[in-house]
């Protein structure tokens, strides 16, 4: 069976900061139904939405209140319906982040499971007694500090992975299970194409045992997962999975499996963290490192097996290249490169909402611009254990998630075309000079050089089907590769640094199929320019 998300692109929109349609400064589904024709003129396949259902929004809607309803804040169930609609009639469909592992303490799940011990919905969650009048273990929160809260009400800790706000759901008991079912199968009903599973490899936890990712249970669940929903469609499910390698990626993803159809490719986000210590704790990255970041899961894997989401970011990423490249007066081609080699592998690429068009990292100048709860967590934590608020201000400005949560920019009119309200969080100021409009009037602009790149995936199922080879060459700051299929052999090279390097290879080139400067006459032996990058065809 061919399935339509291998040779898709997918587009990820972070809803609150896309498009506003009412001037509430916060964007809305309305707004995204706006901006549909541009994405149509980028040529994606599909949407991949952040979460709209109704939340208390303590984590940007991964703290969910009610799964069937959507937060007034971005619309209502009739304009998803329209958008799904209206997306469809210009062939793009719609995939929903799916937040399974947790729930908002205001769901009415959780109101019930808190107010006694013999509540039936008290099972729903992972409630333990306290051991030696403290927690039952010493199992961290993901966002810093202890993962239990007591409720002097039960006299009873609950768990929480995340924030105290977001309690984890118990999947040990089949009554939780038997409702997230009914609940993904309201979805696909309404016509959505597919879902990213939000932190679903937590969902097998045992944590007595303090096991938290890829639990003992965690496979059985998601097979049960998929007999009962996906598997009565071609529906693309994609996992977050953070804690894993390319063995266990084949567990998710072998179709003979029936659990997901692919997984993101996170191998490489610790690059830029100095060994031992936190996220926030960052390095600079060599074009060595890179390398190995792309390469690594490219190679000797068999894809017949296993299949990768292909990602530079995500709404909790910082800006790729301000993170790993040159986001100033290197910007365009460091944009294109990065997204030409990543493009050019095995796997379904995903793009994040101003990616294609070089949007870079925000600088924040106080905590007060900060809306991250992860950063303002970490701010306060550095502070107390005696850091300077400027030293901690610069890891949020290298490393926080609001780096990718800007909003969008459309043009150079006010708030860069987002609202014509008080936008929910700081417009970067560098909207006047790198915009959508702006990009569209350039027919050499890196959101047409990511259309080119949809659109050589969508013509030369090499991309999808031909197999994957490091092509060995001299310099280490060159990354150059091999994609084959039985009558085409393309090269793919792109220079990883800042400065220029040497190339060279054995091959005659046919033709010039992409290119992040202007196309040489031959590119056998050249000297490559910062960031320089290409995709010819040779022989």
């Amino acid at each position: 069976m061919k399935h339509w998300w291998k040779n898709a692109v997918i587009y990820q929109i972070y809803p609150k900061s896309f498009q506003d349609s009412n001037g509430d400064g916060i964007g809305d589904l309305r707004g995204i139904i706006q901006r549909l024709p541009y994405l149509k003129k980028l040529g994606i396949d599909a949407i991949w939405l952040s979460p709209v259902y109704k939340s208390p929004e303590i984590d940007n809607g991964y703290d969910i209140s009610d799964y069937e309803d959507i937060d007034p804040s971005f619309g209502t169930l009739n304009d998803m319906d329209e958008l799904i609609k209206q997306a469809q009639q210009l062939g793009i469909r719609i995939v929903m982040d799916l937040v399974v592992n947790h729930t908002s303490d205001q769901h009415p799940w959780f109101i019930e499971s808190k107010k006694n011990r013999d509540s039936p919905y008290r099972n729903f969650y992972i409630w333990r007694d306290p051991v030696n009048g403290h927690e039952p273990n010493n199992l961290q929160s993901g966002f810093l500090g202890s993962a239990w809260k007591y409720d002097k009400n039960s006299g009873q800790y609950y768990l929480h992975l995340w924030s105290p706000e977001q309690p984890d759901l118990n999947w040990a008991n089949p009554q939780v299970r038997e409702k997230i079912y009914k609940m993904i199968n309201f979805w696909i009903n309404r016509g959505i194409s597919g879902f990213r599973m939000d932190a679903i490899e937590l969902i097998g936890k045992d944590p007595d045992k303090k096991i938290i990712a890829n639990g003992p249970k965690l496979h059985d669940y998601l097979k049960e997962m998929n007999k009962y929903t996906f598997s009565k469609k071609d529906i693309l499910t994609v996992g977050e999975t953070w804690q894993t390698n390319p063995k266990i990626i084949e567990k998710y993803t072998d179709p003979k499996n029936k659990e997901f159809s692919m997984v993101f490719q996170f191998s490489g986000q610790g690059i830029d963290t100095i060994p031992g210590k936190e996220k926030w704790d960052y390095k600079s990255v060599t074009p060595q490192e890179l390398k190995k970041v792309f390469t690594d899961w490219q190679v000797g894997y068999n894809f017949e097996h296993m299949w990768l989401g292909l990602v530079l970011e995500n709404h909790d990423l910082p800006r790729v290249i301000s993170r790993w490249g040159n986001d100033n007066n290197l910007r365009i081609p460091c944009a294109k490169m990065f997204a030409i080699v990543t493009h050019m592998m095995k796997g379904t690429p995903f793009i994040y909402q101003g990616e294609e068009i070089g949007m870079t990292n925000f600088h924040f100048k106080s905590i007060s611009e900060v809306r991250d709860i992860e950063s303002k967590n970490m701010y306060k934590e550095r502070l107390s254990k005696g850091y300077s608020k400027a030293e901690v201000i610069a890891e949020i400005n290298a490393k926080s998630r609001d780096n990718a949560r800007t909003p969008m920019q459309w043009n150079t009119k006010r708030n860069a075309g987002f609202t014509t309200g008080t936008p929910w969080i700081n417009i970067n100021p560098n909207y006047k000079s790198i915009n959508v409009d702006a990009c569209l009037k350039d027919p050499l602009s890196i959101f047409n050089t990511y259309k080119r790149l949809i659109q050589l995936r969508h013509d030369n199922e090499n991309i999808m089907e031909g197999s994957f080879r490091i092509y060995e060459n001299q310099n280490q700051n060159v990354l150059s590769y091999i994609r084959q299929s039985a009558d085409k052999k393309w090269l793919i090279v792109a220079n990883l640094s800042s400065v220029e390097q040497n190339f060279s290879s054995g091959y005659k080139t046919k033709k010039v199929l992409l290119t992040n400067y202007r196309p040489r006459k031959s590119m056998e032996k050249i000297r490559l320019k910062p960031y320089e990058a290409f995709v010819v065809s040779v022989c």
